[in-house]
């Protein structure tokens, strides 16, 4: 199968952020990372636990906003808070701003006391980012998104979390940042965003001029991997057969 997509290799490279986590509530939250956690669930971890986004666990792995046909569980929009407090939870979130530290903003832009743009608000983030293991999707990397430092922190990167105390800083967990040019942790110099790897046809400087910080940039990054043919055929005919996810990353 040919003609693989930048949408393709974001969906697998969410997908890979979440094979390693075992048995745990994969919690995405935007188009592309559901799709990438379905994708885990049907190929790298067949215990990751998911639900419709809504109220109930799923036993099956529908296609995107597609009715789930096996239900195994219960879990309204309460209990997801019990979930977050135990911590058996990887979170995907998206990221208006994050920042050289991981820091994550979806609350406001500017200065906090008169803000220009009002967003979501901070939410679910700083108990996401003390409590669970949390990833980004930012589908349109760019340096008004990759900024030094944040307007108003949202979520918690580690830096900050372990200025705040054992308390925020012992469940912190800033896992990866998947953006529609590279794969990126928090592990860098000083709990700095470290590049991990360059989407196909993309290019490390093409990468530092998108950025507003420094990166740390190892000697020798290699490329995300291309989606496997038996996750090309799970993206394209069982997921997504719609197209969906070119609406987040477009065609090249």
């Amino acid at each position: 199968m040919t003609d693989v997509t930048r949408a393709d290799v974001c969906a697998a490279a969410i997908a890979d952020a979440f094979k390693d986590d075992g048995e745990i509530f994969g919690s995405p939250m935007g188009l592309l990372p559901m799709l990438g956690v379905r994708l885990a669930k049907l190929t790298t971890n067949p215990d990751l636990v998911i639900s419709d986004g809504e109220s109930l666990f799923l036993a099956g792995v529908p296609p995107l906003f597609a009715k789930g046909d096996v239900v195994e569980g219960w879990i309204p929009f309460r209990k997801v808070f019990d979930v977050v407090a135990y911590g058996k939870r990887h979170v995907m979130m998206g990221a208006t701003q994050v920042d050289k530290h991981g820091n994550q903003n979806i609350s406001a832009i500017g200065d906090w006391a008169r803000p220009k743009r009002q967003l979501l608000g901070s939410r679910g983030a700083p108990g996401n980012t003390v409590n669970n293991r949390t990833s980004y999707w930012v589908p349109k990397h760019s340096t008004r998104v990759f900024v030094e430092r944040v307007d108003i922190v949202s979520g918690v990167g580690p830096q900050l979390a372990k200025e705040a105390g054992p308390a925020a800083a012992r469940y912190n967990d800033i896992h990866r940042i998947v953006s529609n040019l590279g794969v990126f942790d928090v592990k860098g110099a000083d709990d700095s965003v470290r590049l991990l790897s360059v989407h196909p046809g993309v290019t490390v400087d093409k990468v530092r001029e998108a950025t507003g910080f420094e990166l740390d940039v190892p000697a020798d990054v290699p490329t995300t991997r291309e989606p496997t043919t038996e996750e090309l055929i799970l993206i394209r005919e069982v997921l997504d057969p719609k197209g969906l996810r070119f609406k987040e990353v477009p065609h090249e």
